[in-house]
């Protein structure tokens, strides 16, 4: 039986699902049929919090859509939505020679979640901010003002970010509720334990 962790007003399946393996890293891109087997066998042994994103920190990760396409086509083929909690993210420009920029802005947001429930044919329950702006070109107050009107507008139900500092979070959440945190964490990389990320979470009731 799958372990939770509670999230909001539900509980999520731990551990989670990521994705990128399947379009990134570990070899050529997966074609839906192989990657059918994976992702059925994934939701067989109760890991159904799936983690995907537009694109990550490298030039070809999730390969700009097509691995929130991958799992949309797979979902929608095998009518499995209502037995997952997925997540996606925004936050880089990877279109249209956009590169590794990080962009924060509201526009960017806003364009990049419609692609997202296009790719996947269907709103995420969860939508991260990929990383924060580290040229502060776009401030918070632009940028999570942003994300908050994607879940009042039924676009997503939650929002979260991805890779924050302590300080970073607090003044997110300040400016609107923040649901989830998305960071680096293990036995490798404790980091976390020590500068106030951790505690900062859960003293702010962040999943």
């Amino acid at each position: 039986m799958a372990k939770t962790l509670p999230f909001r007003d539900i509980t999520v399946p731990i551990p989670g699902f990521d994705a990128m393996g399947l379009s990134h890293g570990l070899g050529s891109n997966l074609s839906l049929e192989e990657a059918e087997p994976v992702l059925l066998k994934a939701i067989e042994l109760g890991c159904t919090f799936w983690d995907i994103a537009v694109r990550g920190r490298w030039q070809v990760i999730y390969a700009a859509g097509v691995n929130e396409k991958l799992l949309g086509d797979s979902i929608k083929k095998h009518n499995v939505r209502d037995r997952l909690f997925v997540a996606s993210k925004c936050g880089f420009s990877c279109f249209n020679g956009g590169g590794m920029t990080v962009t924060n802005t509201a526009e960017h947001i806003k364009e990049y979640t419609e692609g997202t429930i296009e790719r996947l044919g269907f709103t995420p329950d969860l939508y991260y901010l990929h990383r924060i702006d580290p040229m502060k070109d776009t401030p918070l107050e632009e940028s999570i003002p942003a994300l908050a009107e994607l879940r009042a507008a039924g676009k997503t139900k939650y929002i979260g970010l991805s890779e924050s500092s302590a300080t970073t979070l607090r003044k997110a959440n300040s400016i609107a509720p923040i649901d989830g945190l998305q960071a680096e964490y293990s036995a490798f990389e404790t980091l976390h334990e020590t500068d106030g990320l951790i505690d900062t979470a859960k003293e702010l009731g962040i999943a």
